[in-house]
Parts: C-alpha cells; structure tokens; sequence
C-alpha cells in the first residue's frame, strides 16, 4: 500500500481482495503464506459506516464509494476510486462534526460524475472486524481481516427501506507484501471453501438488485459498421479521458492539466471534422463549450510550459551569462501565472456551466443526434472527412508560404500547426477501422504539429522574454540575458521553421 499527500487529502492505493465465506469455517492458518514469519494477535474492532451518493447510485454504478466510518484505526470520511486489478485509490478526511456534510476536498473528486446534485445516505453498515497482522522480516506484509456485516439499505425516493442483511467475507489487504501474496492466500482461502465476492465492495452487496448496471460501452467500431459507430467510440474515449483527469486537475497532479485539456481539444476537433454526421445546433453548442474550457486548460499548460522550457534554457546557459536573478524572476513570475490559470480552471470546474457540458456530453452519446450521412459505411464516409483536413493542412501551408519573410508569418505557421492537430486527431479516429494507413498520416501530421509546436513556444517564450526584460530594467537589473535568451529563442525558432519545411516536401502528396 502506497501514500501520499495529496493538499489536504491523505491517500492511500489499497490492493486487495475478498472472499464470500461460510459461518462455520474457521480462517486456515496463515502463517505459512510465503514470506511471513509470524502471525500478530488478533485485534477485534467494531466498524460503522453509513454510505453516501445520489439518488441515482451514480458513484455506486462507477464502482466508487464515498463513505463516513467511525471505529478502527483509520476512521473517518473514506473516499474509493477504482485503479486497476484489484487496487482502489483511497482518500481520506477527518470525521468532523457534520455526520451529513461530505468534505469539500473528498466531494470535489467526485464532481465529474455527481456534478451539482446533491449526496444523502443510502446505506448503512455495522461491521465486528478482527484483523490479523502478517509479518515478514522487514515489516508488515498484508492484513488480513474477518468480517461479520450488517447492512441495511437506506429509503430513498420512490423506495422504501430494504431489508437488513447480514453475511461475512474474510479480506487481504497488502502492505509492503508484493501481488504473489494474494494469489497464495487465495488458494489457502479458496481450500476452506470460500469464494472470491462477486461484488466489488460491500456497498454494492448491501444495494443488491437497487445498483444500476454499469453503463456499457460502445461496440468496436468495425470497417463494416456505420461512419456513426467510428466517431462515436472516439468520442466516448475521449469523454471517459476528460472526465478521469478531472479529480487530477483538482489535485494539481502532475500532468493533469495538459491530458484535460488534449481531451477537451479531440473532442472539440473531432465534432468539427465530422460535423456532417450529427445535428449542427448540437454539435455547435458542445464545440463552444469546449472551446471555452479548452481556453483555461490552455493558459494553466501554456504557463506550465513556459515555466519548464526557459527554466532549461537559464540551467543550460554558462553561469557567467546569467547576469541577476533571472531564474527567480521567471520563477515567480511565470509561478505566479500558473497559480493563477489553475485558480481559474478549478473555479470553472466547479460551476453549473461545467456541469452542464458534462450533461450534454452525456446525453450526445447516449442519444446521438444522427444525421443521414452518419448511418452510411464507415468505409466511404470517414475518408471523405480525412480528406477535408488534409486539404485545410494543404491550404494552410500554402498561406504561410506566402507569408515567409514578412510579420505574418509566425501566426502563418501557426494556423498550419493547428490543422495539422486536426487531421491527426482526425487520423487517430479512422485507425480502428482503417490501420496502418492511417496511422501513416497521422505519423505525419504529428510530425508537422511537433516541429510547429516547438516554433509557437518559441514565439509565446519571446514574448514572455521581452517583457520580463522590460521589467527586470526597471527594478535596475541587468536585462543582458533576457536579450540572450530572446536571441537564441530566434535561432530556435528559425531552425523549427526550416526543419517544417524539410518535412513538408516529404508530406503525402497523394490524397487520403
């Protein structure tokens, strides 16, 4: 089990597994589970827990639990995010006086799946606990607990209450135990007759028949199959990616701001490049909001990538060319200016406006505005949508050819760097169904986007340069190495240009 400190929010990654078990059996010895040397006394602890989520079960339908439980040696609010074979993410907050109120940093995670609705009990659990320490030669390896629970299922609207239930299941919890651990316990376990749950926690044993299924995904789309089914299943993935880096953003974890916001930036180009296949009011309405939420992701990331690039740039210049404190002023001010966005971005995050997209968003892929084109085969449709971003990367470069040597040409290569985006993405949508020769282009137009990439940051760090320059005189400092820095931002920014050049004469020529 892993920690960390994540703001005020203490988390933990839990790996373990549960087994449904009889009464009458008696737990098998442990002690001879590989790398444990001995067993601790047992330690018997009365656990109550009451669950919280909407009126709907949505947490409970997404495989997180959210709940406030007093006892044991970890008590308090208690947080459950799924993260893979047999892990859960797991937040913790103190138990506070509110026994109703979840804590704003816990109720914040859950923001992109509960949204502005509100979170009352729906269940609640007794539980007699007697846990069994494992040790190996360093420390402790796993825990293994013994539980008889009580569970009764809490009225909600339309639903009276539910019946008590009682059952009991033996868990295995790692500490600093590696995965082979679980699989001896389970063949210890399974000897005695127990069974690995069927439920994936014991909430969604105590709702039983009330949790909702789990939303099911989208076929694989097939070569065969509709335009629709292609550009759906890559608008689902990029819905399920904005909506995981939702609780990471909110944490400031490392990353999160960036994969945000190129989810933001697919599904926005995605709806633009087939646009023809759905409702134009719909898909209109969707791409603004995005656009608008791609704009705050964009400051935070823009601010995250000057940050890191011209703070390379001072630690690989000569100590003798650094004249004043010019790594502490791009610093703080380029610190500062992230703080900022990000104050920004988790504001709107937590607005009616966020909530209202991730509902539309919703409601496009479950009832999908269809137009008459979308039911047509992917193998003739989606093409022909490839082909009109590769004729906008064509017309783009043709302008910013026409726009070498002058002032234009900076927000030229631009505009070509951002078509360029739009057929990878455009690319990465037809791959299921088309391979290689679409990952082919996209190769390539990833390519281009790369090396115009490289160029915009440096014409965005040029900017930042001057004006840090500016302000670095006026407080009576030396503004020799801002000059330096703007003039190798130059130098870069002039090999980018002629590197996209280079690259473009080996563009395809043929058309998609």
């Amino acid at each position: 089990m892993s920690k960390a400190d994540t703001g005020t929010v203490h988390e933990t990654v839990e790996v373990e597994r549960k087994y449904d078990v009889d009464e009458s059996v008696s737990l098998p010895p442990l002690q001879d589970l590989p790398g444990v040397q001995s067993v601790g006394q047992p330690v018997e602890h009365q656990l109550e827990a009451t669950y919280f989520d909407t009126e709907d079960l949505t947490l409970a339908a997404h495989g997180v639990t959210l709940r406030r439980r007093t006892g044991g040696d970890d008590e308090g609010w208690h947080l459950k995010l799924p993260a893979g074979d047999d892990a859960r993410r797991e937040l913790h907050e103190p138990l506070g006086k509110d026994q109703e109120k979840v804590p704003l940093p816990l109720l914040r995670l859950v923001r992109s799946q509960v949204r502005d609705r509100p979170l009352a009990a729906v269940a609640r659990l007794q539980t007699r606990r007697v846990v069994h320490t494992l040790q190996g030669a360093d420390g402790v390896l796993a825990e293994v607990a013994d539980d008889q629970v009580e569970a009764t299922a809490l009225p909600r609207e339309g639903r009276s209450e539910g019946s008590t239930m009682r059952w009991r299941e033996w868990e295995i919890e790692l500490a600093d135990g590696r995965r082979d651990l679980l699989d001896a316990a389970e063949e210890v376990f399974r000897a005695t007759g127990a069974e690995p749950s069927v439920h994936a926690s014991k909430l969604a044993r105590a709702l039983g028949q009330q949790l909702p299924p789990a939303e099911p995904g989208l076929p694989r789309p097939q070569r065969k199959g509709t335009a629709a089914d292609v550009v759906l299943a890559y608008l689902q993935a990029q819905v399920t990616a904005l909506k995981e880096q939702d609780p990471l953003v909110r944490q400031d974890a490392p990353d999160a701001v960036h994969q945000m916001r190129v989810a933001t930036r697919r599904l926005r180009s995605s709806l633009a490049t087939h646009r023809r296949l759905f409702d134009v009011d719909r898909t209109t309405a969707l791409r603004e909001e995005l656009r608008l939420l791609g704009g705050l992701l964009g400051e935070a990331r823009d601010a995250e990538v000057m940050h890191e690039r011209l703070r390379t740039m001072v630690g690989e210049e000569p100590p003798d060319l650094v004249l004043g404190p010019v790594a502490q002023r791009l610093d703080v001010d380029l610190g500062t200016t992230y703080k900022s966005a990000h104050g920004k971005v988790l504001r709107a995050l937590e607005q009616k406006r966020y909530f209202r997209l991730l509902d539309s968003l919703d409601e496009f892929l479950a009832d999908p505005p269809l137009a008459e084109e979308a039911q047509g085969p992917a193998a003739k449709v989606i093409p022909k949508s490839v082909r009109r971003d590769l004729k906008r990367v064509r017309r783009a470069v043709k302008e910013a050819k026409r726009a070498r040597g002058t002032e234009a040409a900076d927000p030229a290569l631009h505009e070509a760097r951002k078509t360029a985006k739009r057929l990878r993405y455009a690319c990465e949508t037809a791959a299921p169904v088309f391979g290689k020769r679409a990952l082919k282009l996209e190769k390539n137009a990833h390519g281009i986007q790369q090396v115009l990439g490289d160029h915009q940051d440096s014409f965005v760090a040029r900017q930042l340069l001057r004006k840090a320059g500016v302000e670095a005189f006026g407080q009576h400092e030396n503004g020799f190495s801002y000059g330096r820095l703007h003039a190798l931002e130059e130098a870069r920014a002039a090999r980018s240009a002629k590197k996209f050049w280079r690259r473009w004469k080996d563009f395809p020529a043929k058309s998609w």
